[in-house]
């Protein structure tokens, strides 16, 4: 085995070395043994007398050189005996490797992977920002589509945007084999991309082009861009995937122009930026009338407007509307049935939502919102296990999510499932503070963690981040909808239902996912609560 990567620290059992970022650790080759053993079986609980008769199989040792073995582990890892991140003392029985394990022991993570980073803007007026954010990610999403390579998420490569850091630290904080980055200049109708393929292990360039185009040429420079890479990295391409590389999403440079406007607005995840993303997909589809990816975007708009701030019949409509004009233009679109399929469950159309949701995956098995919505729709319905399995394919599209393993615990906590529960919510804590590393201030993933904090016994630091959430968007109705669940949970009852009001005024509607929530029970019986669910009721048959 060449490597691994346990947690956020990759292991090179060859060299007996583990890094993390900047920081490199050595350890005692009997210890690197221990740990592969128990990367072997991760989440299973092994005896001390297992682990010894595997990594000292042709001698006899007392328990306490493997209790010495471990105890150099947990300083290597910076873990904690009493409250572990990585490894579990299970008492009278043994241990057991809690953190996440990844790029071994499956095919899939022996492939090569590859971060995009936002590129810069070299225009004279600084001003193109959206375009140069707006290309970086259009080439990471059609990288994402070839199943013989792993791609970072835009949310971690765009979170070094205008940092000056090695590129090497970035690729092993971001745990990839190549990093793209690149500049752009656009002036008038001309434009100059610049791009370059480095190698975390060594930091030599495997690639790099400078392009003078064109304006209207920036889609075969995003495909040259793609292929250059794919051929750099050694990745074999399907017939399908050579037909996705080539396909224009658009022939008018100016309705491109609005989307990626667009999409820079919707990112921002807030009522204000999603208003103007609409305006900006809708001037897109004034430019192009049969940009699907135009309509596609305008659909998921609306349903989290829907969703979390405004449940007016009309942005459900507009929804459907929109979402079934993405399908009808492009039938292969598989960001148009994961749109459509969304408006659908919102609409308690499930069987339709369903069927959208499953050919979306068909058409592109690594398209994580498919599988996430999916998962949502099954909870709603209260197909709880099929929910589980959902989130759980989700966590493995994109491993560096933490909604998904946080929807997985909450479920599964729901069932009952506890040992199954806190091995999501630890893995949900252990992918969040990787996210907030990189982007401090995201009140939702800080809500997640709060979340897995309080349910892994740590109450003072979940109080804490679960406040600084609530202190960055305090407007936010997700944001103040768990704080009123976190409520219920702490025990304060009058506080949580002061918080669910709160966020049934700013929005939150969400009936059917309210009915299922296990963590509003004890207030689920007062009479403000069971008003609150009438006025709910009451909106929907309007």
């Amino acid at each position: 085995m060449r490597e691994i990567r346990v947690g956020e620290w990759l292991i090179e059992p060859d060299l007996n070395r583990m890094t993390r970022a900047d920081r490199q650790v050595l350890l005692e080759p009997k210890a690197v043994e221990v740990l592969l053993f128990l990367v072997k079986h991760a989440g299973d609980v092994l005896s001390k007398k297992e682990i010894i008769k595997t990594v000292w199989s042709d001698t006899f040792v007392s328990d306490g050189v493997l209790t010495y073995c471990i105890s150099e582990l947990r300083k290597a890892f910076g873990d904690d005996a009493k409250n572990p991140q990585i490894i579990q003392t299970i008492p009278r029985r043994g241990y057991r490797l809690i953190a996440q394990v990844t790029e071994a022991y499956s095919a899939t993570q022996s492939q090569p992977s590859i971060a995009v980073l936002a590129f810069s803007d070299m225009s004279a007026e600084k001003d193109q920002e959206y375009f140069c954010d707006g290309i970086a990610e259009e080439i990471l999403n059609n990288l994402t589509q070839i199943k013989g390579l792993n791609v970072a998420a835009r949310t971690s490569s765009f979170a070094f945007k205008g940092k000056s850091e090695d590129i090497r630290i970035i690729g092993r904080k971001l745990g990839v084999d190549a990093v793209l980055e690149g500049s752009i200049r656009k002036s008038g109708t001309r434009l100059r991309i610049s791009a370059q393929l480095i190698n975390v292990a060594d930091g030599y360039h495997l690639w790099s082009e400078r392009y003078d185009r064109r304006l209207k040429d920036i889609f075969v420079i995003q495909e040259e861009i793609a292929h250059s890479i794919v051929q750099s990295l050694e990745v074999e391409l399907s017939d399908s995937e050579k037909l996705l590389l080539k396909k224009i999403p658009t022939k008018n440079v100016e309705a491109y122009d609005f989307y990626i406007r667009g999409l820079q607005f919707f990112y921002q995840s807030k009522r204000k930026s999603i208003e103007h993303a609409i305006e900006m997909f809708s001037l897109a589809t004034d430019k192009d009338p049969r940009y699907a990816m135009a309509y596609a975007g305008l659909a998921d708009c609306y349903s989290y407007l829907y969703m979390y701030f405004d449940s007016a019949r009309s942005n459900l409509e507009l929804a459907q509307k929109m979402s079934q004009v993405a399908v009808d233009l492009d039938p292969e679109l598989a960001e148009a049935h994961t749109a459509r399929g969304f408006a659908m469950s919102l609409s308690q159309s499930y069987k339709e939502a369903e069927n959208e949701f499953k050919t979306a995956i068909q058409m592109n098995p690594r398209l994580f919102e498919a599988y996430y919505f999916y998962a949502r729709t099954c909870f709603a319905m209260g197909r709880l296990e099929d929910a589980i399995r959902l989130y759980e394919q989700a966590e493995n599209v994109k491993p560096e999510d933490c909604q998904a393993p946080s929807l997985l615990a909450f479920t599964c906590r729901s069932m009952g499932q506890k040992e199954r529960s806190e091995a999501a919510y630890r893995r949900t804590l252990a992918k969040a503070k990787k996210h907030l590393e990189l982007n401090p201030d995201d009140s939702r993933v800080l809500y997640l963690a709060a979340t897995a904090l309080l349910e892994l016994g740590e109450r003072e630091k979940s109080i804490e981040w679960a406040r600084k959430s609530y202190s960055l968007d305090p407007m936010d109705p997700y944001i103040v909808y768990g704080i009123a669940c976190f409520q219920c949970r702490m025990g304060n009852l009058k506080e949580a239902m002061n918080y669910f009001e709160q966020s049934i005024r700013a929005g939150f509607t969400q009936k059917e996912w309210i009915v299922n929530d296990i963590d509003l029970d004890p207030i689920r019986k007062t009479h403000r609560f069971q008003a609150l669910i009438k006025q709910l009721e009451k909106k929907d048959r309007q």
